[in-house]
This record gives structure tokens, C-alpha cells and sequence, in this order.
């Protein structure tokens, strides 16, 4: 059975990512990419989906144990985990090198601390999202697991075994003793990949992460939160493209048992964007560089085509599937992979693209003139269909709707635009554009405010408020002190709270039963949580601000990791898993607190 979901911790190479459970298990592990399909998919199933157990061996019959502690070693994508057990202490160390030429590894290190500790490695692939038992055999000494395209080779420093399907190894270890064990991914028309070093790609791995966290420009008091969040986001980008994706698993449940399980293997312009700004302001610019890079191979054509996601290499297919003999994780079913929200019209992505090739191009990034003419065809396509109704920013599976905030991001979308003309780097119709900004602004104020109420509602007629509001002071369409932006705070405040203070995305059943075309209820969303942490601070409630965002800090698991949602009445974590949209706020609140000078301590 798999672990809570933030019981997992997650290790990568940039190019793909492994979540390993308390208990030592690798629950899920695409290969060759993020998109690829699972090797490992017991976190969506059953063992046997396929999973790799590295720990202390434990009776039959009995769960096996969970690690005493665990730790990144330093600031690191190296995990440690240690077992106390009657026999003495033992470490395992898990790490995926991060990848240039090599084929893909993930590499495991057990280690002996105290004592003689008798140890257990169980590993059962079974490919094609658990769904192929592939055929395992030796070749040269060398342990390989073939199934269609795919191989996967097992290197062990100790005798391993079969048994019921699945590839063993029994040993011992005292203090001193270390014991590696490897598997690595190649194409099976190809030899067998050379024999991993695990001793030296440890030390390049660490080298790799020391080097790349010196970069970081915030030395806030926040440092260790937004450190390992960048780390995390990091670890989400592909190498190859500089494509991130929003997390590196599908189908983690957004309400245990329900139907709200969603791939997020792919790269949304959305949450992109809002990445590219938190490189940008902790001093990466060379991923910033290369999303934008990536932004402009992904998008090249003509600006109708735009989509909301792509696969992490620019890939446009994106369908939707349900895998029907999986389980689905605690029996939420069912288990998608591929997304067909990426057919969606989410007139938002306009402005959010825009707003990042904005703030490229504000920061001095390199100047591309694509770049620029990209952002003026962006907008010639937008000045003709800001008027149409859309699927909103949380891509509702319901009717289409005038979205208040796809219209406020269409007006962010002209406004910066318009700055780029006017600085001389782009041409276009300036009063023309100017003249549309004004109309796109004053159409949501008429239209989109409930003067009744005194707040922003989620759609032009509607009573419901959404979360996706509180962009509204932070992109600049009104100013903080405007009292439209504080009511509509205040409002969200008493409607879209949980009890614990958090923030839900918007009704999910109310004034239209199925708001979103979808059943059942969903956790409070954590992006929202810190965005309301972010308005109340411009809104000059800094301490209120303050003890909101420490909160969401205590969410994080053990290793400071935070999935898409939380649930309030289970006291969990919900959703896929780490999520790029949760640490993104997470980095930009901590930098506006220390701005302000509120936190504690």
C-alpha cells in the first residue's frame, strides 16, 4: 500500500524524478522522462505495480518499518534515511546523478552506522504503468529487465535473487560497511550501459547542487523554505529544453476516493511563467533563459494555436487516457494519463506569457526579437477575442463563462504590451492598444464587481468569488488601497476559508450545481493560500500576513516538500506531488515579507 503522500520524498535528475517512501520504497519512477511511462507505479496501485524496497529486513507478514529520520544532505537533492532498529542503526543514501550523457540511474547506497543490521532489497519492475511483467535475466553477470522498447539494468555490489516475479538481495551490514545498488534505463536495441561508478556520481551529484544553490541571491530569513523550494523546481525542469513541468506525477487524488486526478507531467504556460519570475528575482538566470527559449519553440505559429500546456520538450498531443487496471492511489479513481485541458481556450495564458517575456526583458535578460514580435502577434490575436467567454484559469470541464480573472490577465497582457512600445523595443498601433486597455478595464469593473457586496465575483453574472482574484492588486490592475481589491479580499476571507485559515479555489457545488463540471469536493489550494498572504501584506496587514505564510510553511512535509492542495478534514496533503505551483507562491511571499521586514524571530 502506498504511503501518505507526503510521506514521499523526491530525487531526480532533470530529466525524470523518483518519489521514495518513509518505509524505503520507490513507489513511482517514469524512464526515461517525466512523461515517459512508469516503471515504478505502486504509488497508483499495488506492489504489484512495481516498487523498490531498500531497507531493514522485517518478518513476513509485518509492514515494513519506517526510517527513524530523513534528511536532504544539505542543500541537496541527496536523500538520507536512517533506521534505528534492536540490531543497531543503518543509512540508506538515494540520489539520481543529474544526467548529461549517461543513461538515466538511480543509485542507492546503504550504509552502516551502528551495529549489524540485516537488510532487505526487494525490486519489481513491471513496465508500462505496471501493467507488463517484462523478462528478467542475466547477461555478462549483469541483471537486465526487458519489455518492448525499454530495458532496465541492475547493478548490485551484493548476490541478488529471483523469487515470485521479483529481483532480491539479502545482506548484512556493520559500521563502515557500504553496499551500492543501481539500476539504469537504456533503449533495448542498445549494449548494456557502462557500469555505474555510485561512490563518484555521489560526489558529482552533491558537487552539481552545492554549486547550483551558491547562485541563490536571497539571504532572507525565509532562506531554508526558498532554497529547497528552488531546489524542487529545479529538480521539475527538463535539461534538455528547459521545459518544467508542474509535477512529476498524474492521478494523485485532489479529494482521496474522488474523481479530481489529473496528469501534470506537462509544461503550463501558467505555471511557466510564474517560475521564470522566481528564477529571475533568486539570481537564475540561466533557467530563466532557457524557459524562455523553450516558451518560444513551444508557441512558433500562429497565435490561435496557443495552448495552455505542452509536453516538456514543446510537444503539442497531450490526450487523454484512463489506465482501467490500476487502482488509482487509495482507490481514487480514475487514473489519467496525457491531459485534455490542453484543447482548452484559457484566455489568461495571454497575459501570463505575456507578463514573463515582460519581466525577461525588465531584468535585462537577453534581448530576442521574436521574443517581441511573438508578443505583438499575442496580442493582435487577443485584441479580437478578449470579448469571448473561456474555461478560466482552473480549467472547469463546465460551460464556458466571461472568467474575471482570464479578463484582468487580457488587460495585463495589452498593458505590458504597451510598455514594450513605449520603450521603443516593439512597434504596434500605441494609442489604439491604449485605448483597448482602457476598455478591457473598465468592462471588468462594470461587469465583474458586485457593488452590492463590494468584491470582484468569479464571472460576469455571478455571485461566486474565486481565489484567482486576489491577482488582481499583485498584477497591477488596481491598487492595493483601492477599496474594490480590499473587499474582494475581506470577501474571500469569509466565503473561500477553511477553518484552518486557508484558501479553496472557489465553490466547488453553489450557485450552479457541478460549477465545474466535475463531482465531488476538493482540498484548499495552496497557491491561493499564499496569495492571500501576499494581498494582505500590500494591503498593509503584515503580521496577519505574516502568521498566514509560517502556517503554510508548517504543511510542508519533513523534507519541506508541498503537493497542489490541502485537506482540512483529513489534516493532509493532497494532490500531485511536489507541485510547482504551490512552491512558486511559496518563494514570492517569502521574498515580498522580507521586503516588508515582517517575519519573526
Amino acid at each position: 500500500m502506498a504511503g501518505r503522500i507526503e510521506d514521499y520524498a523526491l530525487i531526480g535528475d532533470m530529466q525524470t524524478a523518483a518519489l521514495v517512501c518513509r518505509d524505503g520504497s520507490v513507489d513511482w519512477l517514469c524512464l526515461p522522462r517525466f512523461d515517459s511511462h512508469a516503471v515504478f507505479a505502486g504509488l497508483l496501485g499495488t506492489e504489484e505495480h512495481g516498487f523498490w524496497r531498500l531497507g531493514p529486513a522485517h518478518a513476513a507478514g509485518q509492514q515494513p518499518p519506517h526510517a527513524t529520520r530523513r534528511r536532504y544532505r544539505g542543500d541537496s537533492l541527496v536523500l538520507e534515511s536512517e533506521w534505528d532498529t534492536p540490531r543497531g542503526t543503518v543509512r540508506v543514501i538515494d540520489f539520481m546523478p543529474p544526467r548529461e550523457h549517461h543513461a538515466p540511474q538511480l543509485v542507492r547506497v546503504v550504509e552502516g552506522v551502528s551495529g549489524r543490521v540485516p537488510m532487505r532489497s526487494a525490486l519489481r519492475m513491471r513496465f508500462s504503468y505496471g501493467q507488463i511483467v517484462p523478462w528478467v535475466h542475466k547477461v555478462d553477470g549483469r541483471t537486465v529487465a526487458v519489455a518492448g522498447p525499454d530495458s532496465v539494468w541492475v547493478d548490485s555490489e551484493v548476490d541478488t535473487y529471483g523469487e515470485n516475479l521479483t529481483t532480491y538481495a539479502d545482506f548484512t551490514v556493520a559500521p563502515g560497511d557500504r553496499v551500492a545498488m543501481t539500476i539504469s534505463w537504456q533503449p533495448s536495441h542498445n549494449g548494456p550501459p557502462p557500469l555505474a561508478d555510485p561512490e563518484m556520481s555521489l560526489a558529482a551529484t552533491e558537487d552539481f547542487w552545492r554549486d547550483w544553490v551558491a547562485h541563490c541571491t536571497y539571504h532572507g530569513p525565509y532562506r531554508e523554505a526558498v532554497v529547497r523550494s528552488l531546489i524542487t523546481l529545479k529538480a521539475l525542469t527538463y535539461g534538455p529544453t528547459g521545459g518544467i513541468v508542474a509535477a512529476p506525477t498524474t492521478s494523485l487524488p485532489e479529494h482521496i476516493g474522488g474523481v479530481r486526478n489529473w496528469d501534470y507531467r506537462f509544461t503550463w504556460l501558467r505555471d511557466a511563467a510564474i517560475t521564470l519570475s522566481s528564477l529571475l528575482r533568486t539570481g537564475y538566470r540561466e533557467e530563466a533563459l532557457a524557459w524562455r527559449e523553450w516558451l518560444l519553440r513551444a508557441v512558433a505559429g500562429d497565435p490561435e494555436n496557443l495552448q495552455i500546456m505542452y509536453g516538456i520538450a514543446g510537444e503539442r498531443e497531450l490526450g487523454e487516457t484512463e489506465l482501467s487496471w490500476l487502482p488509482g492511489y487509495e482507490d481514487s479513481q480514475p487514473v489519467r494519463v496525457g491531459n485534455g485541458a490542453a484543447g482548452q481556450l484559457q484566455l489568461d495564458v495571454y497575459g501570463e506569457t505575456i507578463e514573463a517575456l515582460h519581466l525577461a526583458h525588465m531584468t535585462g535578460l537577453a534581448r530576442n526579437d521574436y521574443a517581441s514580435l511573438l508578443q505583438i502577434k499575442l496580442i493582435s490575436y487577443l485584441e479580437d477575442h478578449w470579448t469571448d467567454p473561456d474555461e478560466g484559469i482552473w480549467e472547469v470541464r463546465g460551460p464556458r463563462r466571461h472568467f474575471v480573472h482570464s479578463k484582468v490577465m487580457a488587460w495585463v497582457a495589452v498593458d505590458r504590451t504597451i510598455r514594450l512600445i513605449e520603450s521603443g523595443e516593439a512597434h504596434g498601433p500605441l494609442e489604439r492598444w491604449r485605448e483597448l486597455r482602457d476598455t478591457i478595464h473598465r468592462d471588468v469593473c462594470e461587469k465583474g464587481y458586485d457593488p452590492e457586496r463590494n468584491t470582484f465575483t468569479q464571472s460576469y453574472g455571478s455571485t461566486e468569488l474565486d481565489a484567482a482574484l486576489l491577482l488582481i492588486p499583485q498584477v497591477g490592475f488596481l491598487p492595493p488601497d483601492d477599496k474594490r481589491v480590499i473587499g474582494t479580499i475581506e470577501a474571500i476571507q469569509r466565503e473561500l476559508s477553511t477553518p484552518d485559515g486557508f484558501v479553496m479555489r472557489y465553490p466547488t457545488a453553489g450557485e450552479q450545481e457541478g460549477l465545474d463540471g466535475l463531482e465531488g469536493d476538493e482540498g484548499a489550494f495552496l497557491a491561493c493560500s499564499f496569495w492571500l498572504a501576499d494581498d494582505l501584506a500590500m494591503i498593509g496587514r503584515v503580521e496577519e500576513a505574516r502568521k498566514l505564510f509560517e502556517k503554510l510553511l508548517s504543511l510542508r512535509n519533513d523534507l519541506g516538500l508541498l503537493a497542489e492542495e490541502w485537506d482540512s478534514r483529513l489534516q493532509r496533503q493532497v494532490g500531485n506531488f511536489p507541485q510547482a505551483f504551490s512552491h512558486v507562491p511559496l518563494i514570492d511571499t517569502a521574498l515580498r515579507l522580507t521586503a516588508s521586514g515582517a517575519y519573526g524571530g
